[in-house]
């Protein structure tokens, strides 16, 4: 039961090229950047990422990004991130855009066996009715777009099906882990963390604080270790390594 690895190049030593991975975070909230960092050294590419933004700041995804290792994204925000839009109006990296609270209840279906499901949200759009552009040819035509999908009406209204997400692995940050993968999460970082963990067929999270079993209270538990295969310590240096990407201060 002792899922702890040594460090986080040996976490993702098996993560091929063209992998799919559910990425926790949001912003610069939450984001298991010492993982990312460990596959970015280990120079894998092709991947296809599900995430709800691609990085920011040159921090999180958006190292892979800036090194052409990403070819695929499925998020919810795309923000001030210029090399993301650069990449994806050239027609060099393909992106499926999906309304975020959408996002996150595909992978949180996935992640229950949840093959499908209705939502309201996006009857009436392109989301339902297709031609969203997913890739351009680089010369600002469409060069692959989103199909139609199939829209069902109960009780006099219509809902969109969308199907749930999972992926080979996910990589998620957690305040606390103890050795069994059992996770908690700090504030806004428990928005995506907790889904994307449940996506992965393999679940790596990266740990702030690593306890022993039997410390966290079983009711204080955002995440049972069911859904995490390996556990990696950070180091303080590796857990206070906390950027932020918009400081507001008063006069």
């Amino acid at each position: 039961m002792d899922k702890v690895v040594a460090t986080a190049g040996e976490a993702v030593a098996d993560v091929p090229d063209g992998a799919s991975l559910a990425v926790g975070g949001f912003g610069l909230s939450g984001v298991p950047n010492v993982l990312i960092g460990a596959l970015y050294e280990r120079g894998v590419g092709g991947l296809s990422v599900v995430s709800n933004n691609c990085g920011a700041m040159e921090t999180g995804l958006a190292v892979l990004l800036a090194a052409g290792r990403i070819t695929r994204v499925t998020g919810s925000y795309i923000g001030g991130n210029k090399e993301f839009a650069r990449q994806y109006l050239g027609g060099e990296l393909e992106l499926e855009l999906i309304p975020q609270g959408t996002l996150a209840e595909r992978l949180r279906a996935g992640g229950a066996g949840i093959p499908a499901f209705y939502t309201p949200a996006g009857v009436g759009t392109q989301v339902a009715e297709g031609g969203l552009p997913w890739r351009y040819d680089g010369q600002g035509g469409v060069a692959l777009a989103s199909p139609a999908k199939e829209v069902r009406e109960f009780d006099g209204t219509e809902y969109v099906l969308e199907h749930g997400i999972r992926t080979d692995f996910a990589l998620v940050r957690a305040a606390r882990g103890d050795r069994h993968g059992n996770l908690v999460f700090n504030k806004s970082t428990r928005n995506f963390n907790p889904l994307a963990a449940m996506a992965g067929k393999i679940t790596i999270a990266e740990v702030e604080k690593l306890v022993e079993p039997g410390e966290i209270d079983p009711d204080a538990v955002h995440l049972p270790g069911i859904f995490v295969q390996r556990v990696v310590a950070l180091t303080p240096e590796q857990a206070a390594d906390k950027e932020i990407e918009q400081r507001t201060v008063s006069s």
